[in-house]
């Protein structure tokens, strides 16, 4: 017989925005369930034991917008919480290199080195831009208005807006006006000569689209990676001692600290939805929950077209969800090392390999890697962000071995063909030839790797043709509009029926900010 038992909320899916969302539920004094259909929790942000003693940030690998408040209230460094940071961003070149660090006056030399022009700019334009950051901030923390058909709290939500916006200084405003519209070339060309420099920043405006730095919108992107901060140290990034299943495990027992009950290997099948309104869940085995509200942490494509019939929906919010844009464009390689990687340009251990290192030599380089992704091709020499996670937390890997992270641009999860073993090892190696160009030993040094292609990510995480970000950053997929009109406000057209995932405004990245604004919504309407 299935099992029925009554919640007031179950959360479905067991991600860091789900655990979240249900860890401010229960906080609230709600009894709550969070069903994951895997056996491990985090979704995207998740550690695994891949190769014995080796474990891996499988899909997400750092961490820098997690809101300080919500590391408050739900109390994360008691339960395992502990950012160590990364201390510097490495660009390898052919014969030389381009590193900044923590250090202002350290990162200053290196860069006259370059173009005295652009270090002296680059003092001026991390202000600038941390200001920027922080005149966005309201919005990603406002829960968006519906724009149609206002209510009296939509109403006042966009004056409080309007309000903050008429603070800000000409200049501020210029900037952010450019960087909602640009490229992130075209804006950085607007400040900087030096090439490396260019194309590393503009590369976090790559990151999860598909664009290029040449495309217009992605300068909002790059700003979206600007705005997070590690204990208050702004546009910081760190890594998770124990990998990004870390923080998904520290908000899981914040959760369950507050009352949660969360069961893993309990793929939910269907939303039970009666005369309009969400009243429980259905198992794939066949249990059914019963709850006052349902909130989907999955991406708005599985949440609406997937856990529910289309019957169910209006037809116009139907085509909304089908023409949102979530194409997959990213790979991950992880690999266990014998020893440490030795740059060409930079050889032995030392600081530059505690951060993150990136092979962004020069705009055409990734801007030709898009292309081939363009036309339907992983990319042949590749956009690649590293981190060893062994280097700063040696529990990573066995004594003297270490693990390397490789996330990688692009790789289309639409690729000719599709994708199959051969295009997934070829793919690999596409990754591994980029690397050896500056890392020649890397080739004798890998005594594992793990390929993941978009395709891969989709059917072992559950994340639509692998988009980590539940849907692409553009403009017209932000705020009121994600990830859709009149209902960006984590409700949705079936009564009780709520969303939670990256899918939601403010979007992707390991921020917690979904899960807790779509919790805060979900309390205020109850």
């Amino acid at each position: 017989m299935p099992t029925i038992k009554k919640y007031d909320a179950i959360v479905i899916g067991g991600g860091h925005n789900g655990l979240t969302a249900a860890a401010y539920l229960a906080r609230a004094g709600k009894e709550v369930l969070v069903l994951e259909r895997r056996y491990v929790l985090g979704g995207a942000a998740v550690t695994e034991e891949v190769f014995p003693g080796f474990k891996f940030s499988v899909c997400s690998y750092v961490v820098s917008l997690l809101k300080a408040n919500i590391i408050r209230e739900l109390m994360l460094p008691k339960f395992g919480l502990e950012l160590l940071p990364l201390e510097s961003t490495f660009t390898p070149l052919e014969n030389d290199y381009l590193i900044r660090t923590a250090d202002p006056d350290e990162t200053y030399r290196e860069m006259y080195r370059h173009s005295p022009r652009d270090a002296e700019t680059y003092t001026r334009f991390g202000p600038l831009m941390g200001q920027i950051g922080m005149a966005v901030r309201p919005i990603l923390e406002t829960i968006p208005p519906n724009a149609i058909r206002p209510s009296f709290p939509d109403l006042s939500a966009m004056k409080k807006l309007l309000n903050h916006f008429k603070t800000l200084s000409d200049e501020q405003f210029e900037y952010l006006t450019k960087l909602m519209t640009m490229s992130s070339a075209d804006f950085l060309d607007e400040w900087f000569e030096f090439e490396p420099l260019k194309a590393t920043m503009a590369a976090s405006g790559i990151i999860g689209t598909f664009m290029g730095p040449r495309s217009p919108g992605s300068a909002y992107v790059m700003l979206h990676h600007y705005m997070g901060d590690i204990d208050g140290s702004f546009r910081a990034w760190g890594f998770q001692r124990g990998g990004t299943g870390a923080v998904s495990m520290a908000i899981a027992r914040s959760a369950e600290h507050f009352g949660a009950k969360i069961m893993t290997e309990a793929p939910v099948e269907k939303v039970i939805v009666k005369n309009g309104r969400a009243v429980g869940v259905a198992l794939e085995n066949g249990d059914e929950y019963k709850a006052d509200k349902v909130i989907s942490g999955l991406d708005p494509k599985l949440s609406f077209l997937k856990m529910v019939d289309e019957t169910d929906l209006p037809n116009d919010f139907v085509t909304d969800i089908k023409n949102f844009r979530i194409r997959g464009s990213s790979g991950k390689v992880n690999l266990a090392l014998d020893v440490l990687p030795e740059f060409t340009c930079l050889p032995g251990n030392g600081p530059h390999l505690r951060g993150a290192i990136s092979i962004s030599p020069d705009f055409d380089y990734i801007e030709k890697a898009y292309d081939d992704a363009k036309y339907g091709n992983f990319s042949e020499a590749p956009y690649i962000d590293i981190i060893i996670p062994s280097v700063l937390d040696p529990e990573m890997a066995p004594p003297g071995k270490h693990v390397m992270s490789c996330f990688v641009q692009y790789a289309p999860y639409n690729i000719k063909g599709g994708w199959n073993d051969q295009k997934r090892e070829d793919f690999g190696d596409a990754v591994i030839n980029a690397l050896a160009r500056y890392a020649p030993n890397i080739k004798e040094i890998i005594l594992h790797r793990q390929v993941l292609t978009p395709a891969d990510i989709e059917s072992t995480f559950g994340m639509t043709e692998g988009n980590i970000f539940h849907g692409e950053l553009t403009l017209q997929q932000l705020f009121a509009l994600r990830p859709a009109v009149k209902w960006a406000n984590y409700k949705t057209p079936i009564t009780n029926y709520y969303q939670c995932g990256s899918g939601t405004h403010p979007g992707g990245g390991i921020t917690g900010s979904p899960g807790e604004m779509a919790a805060k919504k979900i309390l205020k309407d109850w």
